[in-house]
């Protein structure tokens, strides 16, 4: 198995009227199809994927930094709103346009909130994060989670001091705890493993509490409607993955009226960097080429 994964091209830091600061990071054409990407639980934007395809496709790919990781200015008790706000003045101030976004894993929501604010021209979820406080996934969820979603909805201050606690060798831990064979062959990859390892580190270098913020807010009850969302939506998930969807994406599709959901045989949660080109592929036939 080949894993496309490598440095970024270009590091900077997007000043925001606010004076906070969003770190991104480039590869591929600096003249390209933008494309940005919102990456995972507790990593950074140096994390990308796909390079291998970037020049082919013409395509620019810009990972940030969500507040309060990396080097993301922190924004205590920022919501999924806030989020969106920045990623639009981001656009706006690099001349971005629409882009099309990707969201990976805990990053789905976030990217989610952009398209349901018509922030986004095209998106693709990749291994996305559900929204687990939903009802429907009530009877599904494992003792543990279905305890932390309570506690997120009872007591979201006291979920944010839980998830406080983790660190980013609890977090590579509990990757490597929950992950198919499949999956660890791409994480136990040694380019791999070192640039994610580092990212995680990156990421809680700040402190826990952007981390731990974000996860309260996947957590809950997403507070935008999917319903309203008005691009193509690309939903990818390995069909080995347990730890993201409980259906895979389903009720996803069923609630986004321009969704197309793909299960990917072979593998789980890794499917970002096993079939980079093929998502980018599918997803640029979407996105607006002036962004």
């Amino acid at each position: 198995m080949t894993v496309d994964i490598s440095e970024p091209a270009r590091l900077g830091e997007q000043r925001l009227a606010s004076g906070r600061v969003i770190g991104w990071a480039e590869w591929g054409r600096p003249d390209g199809i933008p494309v940005l990407l919102c990456p995972g639980a507790a990593t950074t934007r140096s994390l990308g994927f796909g390079s291998g395809a970037l020049e082919e496709l013409g395509v620019r790919l810009i990972s940030l930094d969500r507040p309060g990781l990396g080097v993301s200015t922190p924004q205590p008790g920022k919501s999924f709103r806030d989020f969106a706000a920045d990623v639009d003045e981001f656009a706006a101030l690099r001349g971005l346009g629409r882009p099309a976004m990707v969201g990976n894993s805990q990053g789905a929501p976030f990217a989610l909130a952009c398209a349901a604010t018509g922030i986004s021209g095209a998106l693709a979820i990749v291994s996305g994060a559900d929204e687990v406080a939903a009802p429907w996934f009530a009877d599904a969820l494992p003792d543990q989670l279905r305890g932390l979603v309570d506690l997120t909805a009872s007591d979201p201050d006291g979920a944010e001091r839980f998830f406080a606690r983790l660190d980013a060798d609890i977090m590579w831990q509990m990757v490597i705890d929950s992950s198919p064979a499949s999956d660890l062959a791409v994480y136990r990859d040694p380019a791999f493993e070192r640039i994610y390892r580092r990212c995680l580190g990156e990421a809680f270098a700040p402190g826990p509490a952007g981390y731990a913020r974000d996860t309260v807010l996947a957590m809950g009850r997403w507070p935008f409607d999917l319903t309203t969302i008005g691009v193509r939506v690309d939903l990818w998930y390995g069909e080995q993955d347990t730890s993201h969807s409980f259906d895979l994406g389903g009720s996803l599709a069923d609630r986004i009226p321009e969704a197309r959901r793909h299960i990917v045989p072979g593998i789980g949660g890794a499917v970002l960097w096993t079939h980079a080109e093929t998502i980018l592929r599918t997803l640029l036939r979407h996105a607006d080429p002036a962004g």
